[in-house]
């Protein structure tokens, strides 16, 4: 009996394994599901954030090391964002981590209808539709330029438009080098031909004035290609953002209708009969102040009934 008890318990032991390891199975593969259902949700997201932000770049952007060529690369753009206040310090702080600056910013609300609505004796409803927007110039290095436009994209809602130039400068650059070189040539030509022949004074003034001259064209040319490098070195960012329409409503006070706040009638009546009461209080405060003269008048008009009526009596 005992050892066919002990197999039945054997049985049940080989039984409860394999159900054991069946649900351990299930388990784990449930959880494989769900990280996996994550991994790819994020993995779309980063997709979608990719897309947003090809669509702002440009090979335009792009700095190809390895050529001798100078770009004057300048971008445009003009979207729509969710909140622009928030845009703009995103931005702002982007242009800072990527060693640009913000060189203009014009952050506004241009209110587009504004209404009110009475709503009680006292109280009107102000309504106001207003629209708020940003013009954001920002300078970046041009090697962040890209980088910067696809932080950017970020922050867009709706692209209206962006354009991405790149001027090549470098012919430009090259002449003004080598009309440096020829004036700095002839300035120095000019120099020694005042030192070595200009002695007397009439000779020696226009010469120094064709010297001055020569300086400041030489001078004009370098500052055009201390220029052009600044251009080169630094990308140049025009940005107008914006949000949709905007509605706010303030309840306000209603001062052009004064008859709201005129008193209950009951509060009237009370007020009229404090103001009856303070009149007839003065009127009687008044008579006193004049006992003296009623006195001598009653006095002068007993004297006059006992004394004078009589005696006018017995004369006539």
């Amino acid at each position: 009996m005992k050892n066919a008890l002990k197999k039945i318990d054997s049985r049940n032991e080989l039984i409860s394994v394999p159900k054991v390891g069946i649900a351990l199975l299930l388990f784990a593969f449930a959880l494989s599901c769900k990280n996996y259902s994550e991994t790819e949700e994020a993995s779309m997201e980063m997709t979608e954030n990719a897309k947003e932000a090809d669509i702002v770049s440009s090979s335009a952007a792009i700095e190809n090391k390895n050529s001798e060529r100078k770009f004057v690369r300048t971008a445009d753009a003009k979207f729509k964002v969710k909140n622009v206040a928030q845009s703009t310090y995103a931005i702002e702080n982007a242009t800072t981590k990527f060693g640009g600056f913000v060189t203009y910013t014009n952050l506004q609300s241009s209110v587009s209808e504004k209404f009110d609505t009475k709503i009680s004796q006292d109280s009107i409803l102000e309504t106001t539709r207003y629209k708020v927007e940003n013009n954001i110039t920002i300078r970046v290095p041009n090697t962040q330029l890209d980088t910067v436009i696809k932080t950017i994209a970020q922050q867009i809602d709706f692209l209206d438009y962006r354009v991405i130039k790149a001027d090549d400068v470098s012919l430009q650059m090259l002449s003004n080098q080598l009309a440096q070189n020829r004036s700095k040539n002839y300035e120095n030509r000019l120099e020694k031909a005042i030192d070595e022949k200009g002695r007397k004074l009439k000779e020696i003034n226009p010469s120094e004035e064709n010297l001055n001259n020569q300086k400041e064209i030489n001078d004009n040319r370098k500052l055009e290609n201390l220029a052009l490098n600044d251009k080169v070195n630094f990308s140049t960012i025009s940005l107008y953002i914006y949000q949709p329409e905007t509605t706010k409503q303030e309840m306000v006070v209603n001062n052009a209708d004064i008859s709201a706040f005129r008193p209950h009638i009951g509060i009237q009546i009370v007020d009229g009969l404090k103001t009856g009461w303070y009149i007839l209080e003065g009127i009687i405060g008044f008579i006193v102040q004049l006992w003296s003269l009623i006195l001598l008048g009653f006095i002068g008009y007993i004297v006059y009934k006992k004394y004078l009526k009589k005696q006018i009596s017995k004369a006539i």
